[in-house]
């Protein structure tokens, strides 16, 4: 097999030449001859079920030439030769072990490598040892509420996802079902129905609703988008739309983003040219929360948007609007989309300052922490070396919240439970892990950094 595939390349490259030397002077030219991807290793690994000091480990290397695989177990053993079967490696000593896959193929190389941790329980899931599985965030967090988002049919299916809910968490945002798309799908239909299953679900467990979101650009119902009637009826139904809205919800839903996301990316940060700005100008805002605090005099009223720490303008954009409202808005809602290598810490922290100066309470909303920011399509599994990075974020951004006078203090909403659930994975279209639970339900490093920044 040797230089066979560079033989095989040269043999085509001189066909082509051939080819191209007897084609007539009007017949198209082919490009360059594009080389196949270089061999690429990669493995995955499992505790077994039956003993928690066994790894189980897979070769799951997918090349189209036949290629050899040598192992090393990171246990001082000798290189082992792959085979088709799953290799079952014991450790039975304390420590961290790197595990390597070496492929070669037609004198091309390449390894891949993943640690584990071993204490004195067995292999640690995601390399997360030692006494988090005797905690949980929302006692750890003795301060401030720590949240997630769900949806009706999870709670309502009930199993690991309302465990973990239920285990870690003690506030509740739908993650889309209490938006006015899916409330108030048509004029003078109200649908509850979805936001009622999370509403209920959290009441059962002890737990607080934070509503998400009254009005947003991004969940208008056509019908609302197409409004025929008059301007003075257009503010009319939304005023009815809040107030029935916070009605229902009087006593069960503790706070509610009034308006998300009303500001341009672009030049100064303009409103958005919504439907709802046309038909009530440019105080629409001002408005709807009238309308809501008119409604419910007790629920806690918050503007919520992104990019607050990675743009300083639309930061300054922001807190000139909740100045503006005065008395009508308690909070300010800072989504908490990041990477693990940014918004810088002072950053973060200029959100934290701005809230704190103006004595609004600060919810560091719909936080996920990329850990491929660079959207780099061929990677299949999160490194140790990423993990740890956006370990050290998530720890930050934890240790940031946790500073600000309790008075200032409401919640940590991290936006989503497992990794392969989150909306990242479909908004950028590559392979991520941002949250604190793999797909399996295990905590990983990231959960041990928002431990670590409540100390």
């Amino acid at each position: 097999m040797k230089n066979t595939f560079r033989n095989l390349i040269c043999l085509l490259a001189l066909i082509m030449a051939f080819s191209c030397s007897n084609s007539s002077d009007d017949s198209p030219t082919s490009g360059p001859t594009e080389l196949p991807d270089a061999i690429r290793a990669s493995f995955e690994h499992a505790i077994s079920p039956s003993d928690p000091f066994v790894l189980l480990l897979t070769n799951t290397t997918s090349y189209y030439l036949p290629y050899t695989g040598m192992w090393d177990y990171g246990n001082g053993t000798t290189a082992i030769a792959d085979g088709t079967s799953v290799k079952e490696v014991r450790y039975d000593a304390a420590g961290r072990y790197t595990i390597s896959l070496t492929v070669s193929s037609d004198g091309i190389t390449n390894t891949m490598s993943k640690d584990i941790i071993v204490d004195e329980n067995g292999i640690c899931p995601n390399a997360v040892c030692g006494d988090l599985n005797t905690s949980s965030l929302k006692d750890a967090a003795t301060t401030f509420s720590v949240g997630t988002i769900t949806r009706s049919p999870y709670v309502n299916a009930g199993g690991k996802h309302t465990e973990i809910l239920v285990s870690e968490f003690n506030n509740l945002t739908s993650e889309y079902e209490m938006k006015m798309n899916v409330m108030y799908p048509s004029e003078g239909n109200y649908d509850f129905s979805a936001g009622d299953a999370i509403v209920d679900f959290a009441q059962a467990n002890g737990m607080n609703v934070h509503g998400h979101a009254l009005i947003w650009h991004n969940a208008t119902p056509s019908w609302v988008e197409n409004f025929s009637g008059t301007d003075a009826e257009f503010e009319t139904m939304v005023e009815d739309y809040i107030t029935t809205t916070l009605e229902h919800y009087k006593g069960k839903v503790r706070s509610w983003d009034v308006v998300n996301e009303a500001f341009e990316d672009g030049s100064g940060h303009p409103l958005r040219n919504s439907v709802f700005r046309q038909k009530m100008g440019d105080d629409y805002i001002k408005k709807c929360f009238q309308f809501a605090r008119n409604a419910d005099p007790d629920v806690l009223l918050f503007y919520n948007d992104y990019n607050m720490a990675s743009s300083p303008t639309k930061r300054e954009a922001m807190f000139n609007l909740v100045d503006s409202l005065g008395d009508l808005v308690d909070g300010v809602g800072a989504q908490m989309h990041i990477s693990y290598n940014g918004p810088s810490a002072a950053n973060i922290q200029a959100v934290a300052d701005g809230t704190v100066s103006r004595n609004l309470k600060l919810h560091f909303a719909e936080l996920d922490i990329r850990a491929n920011p660079e959207e780099d399509t061929s990677v299949s599994s999160l490194s140790t070396d990423r993990a740890n990075a956006q370990k050290e974020k998530y720890k930050e951004v934890v240790q940031i919240y946790n500073a600000i006078p309790l008075d200032n203090k409401f919640a940590l909403t991290v936006w989503g439970v497992r990794d392969n659930e989150s909306w990242l994975l479909d908004f950028w279209g590559v392979p991520d892990w941002p949250l604190m639970f793999d797909e399996d339900y295990n905590k990983k490093p990231a959960y041990a950094g928002f431990l670590e920044g409540l100390q």
